[in-house]
C-alpha cells in the first residue's frame, strides 16, 4: 500500500508545480457559476419555488456542482490512450504494481491537490460574490464528503473504461470527447435531473451517471431528505461495485489484445 500511497504524493506535488493554472481557472469557474445565476434568476423571476428548490438552493446546486467536478475530474483516460499508443504501457505492465491502481491512484492525488487549491479557495470566492447557502449542519457535510468520495471513484472507473478500450480501437479520441458530454448533461452537473422530462429521469435512474454529480449536489443543498440521502448513497455505492467487475473483465482481455504503435 505505501507504494500506492507515494504515487498520490508525487502526482500532488506534480501538480503544485503548475499551481498558477488553477487560480486563473478558479476565475474562470466562477464566471461560469455567475453566468448561471443570472440564467436561473430569469428562470425564476419572482417564483418562489421550481420543484422544491429556491434560488439560492440552485446557484448552490450550480456552485457545489462545478466545484466538486474539480475534485472527481482527471484525464486518466487521456493518459492511458497516450501510453497504450506509445507503447509506455508495456513498461508499466511488468512493474511490481497493478496498472490500474497506480492510475486511480494518481488520479486522487491530482483530486486531492484540487480540493485545496482549487475547490475550496473558489468556494469562498464565489461565496463571497453569490448567494450561496452552506450548511450549519455536520451530518450534511459528512454525507456530503463521503458521497463525493464515491463521486470520484465513478468517474474514475469510467474514465479506466474508456482508456482501455484503446486497446481495442487504437485511436479513441472521439469516443473521448463523446463520454465527457454525455457525463456532463447526465450526472446533473449542466442541469438538476429532477428537471428532465419524467421519461428521461426514468431512464437516467438505470445509469450510473446521476452518482457523480446529482447526488452530492443535491446533499449540499440540503434537497434530499435524509431517506433520500441514504438511497442516494446506496446507490453510489452500487455502482461502484457494478463498474468493478466490467473494468476487470475488459482489462483480462485488453492485456492480452496490446499492440504497440510506436511513437
Amino acid at each position: 500500500m505505501a507504494k500506492y500511497i507515494e504515487m498520490i504524493r508525487i502526482r500532488f506535488l506534480m501538480m503544485l508545480a503548475y499551481r498558477t493554472n488553477y487560480y486563473t481557472g478558479i476565475l474562470i469557474y466562477a464566471i461560469n457559476i455567475g453566468a448561471y445565476y443570472f440564467l436561473w434568476k430569469a428562470i425564476y423571476g419572482g417564483q418562489g419555488y421550481i420543484e422544491g428548490l429556491t434560488v439560492t438552493q440552485m446557484t448552490t446546486y450550480v456552485a457545489i456542482g462545478w466545484m466538486a467536478r474539480a475534485f472527481y475530474f482527471n484525464n486518466l483516460d487521456r493518459e492511458m490512450a497516450t501510453e497504450i499508443k506509445e507503447g509506455k504501457v508495456a513498461v508499466e505492465l511488468i512493474r511490481p504494481y497493478s496498472y490500474l491502481g497506480m492510475k486511480t491512484m494518481q488520479g486522487l492525488g491530482e483530486g486531492i491537490f484540487r480540493l485545496f487549491f482549487f475547490s475550496v479557495p473558489g468556494m469562498i470566492l464565489v461565496s463571497l460574490v453569490f448567494p450561496i447557502m452552506l450548511s450549519e449542519d455536520p451530518t450534511i457535510w459528512f454525507f456530503f464528503a463521503i458521497s463525493l468520495f464515491l463521486s470520484f471513484l465513478l468517474f474514475t472507473q469510467i474514465n479506466l473504461l474508456t482508456g482501455m478500450t484503446t486497446f481495442f480501437l487504437f485511436n479513441n479520441a472521439g469516443l473521448i470527447r463523446a463520454k465527457r458530454v454525455v457525463i456532463d448533461l447526465f450526472s446533473g452537473l449542466l442541469l438538476p435531473l429532477h428537471l428532465f422530462p419524467l421519461w428521461a429521469q426514468s431512464v437516467m435512474n438505470y445509469l450510473p451517471f446521476k452518482g457523480i454529480s446529482y447526488i452530492p449536489s443535491m446533499i449540499f443543498t440540503e434537497g434530499f431528505s435524509l431517506t433520500e440521502i441514504m438511497e442516494g448513497l446506496l446507490l453510489q455505492s452500487l455502482w461502484v461495485v457494478i463498474l468493478f467487475v466490467p473494468i476487470v473483465i475488459t482489462w483480462s482481455v485488453a492485456k492480452r489484445k496490446l499492440v504497440i504503435q510506436g511513437g
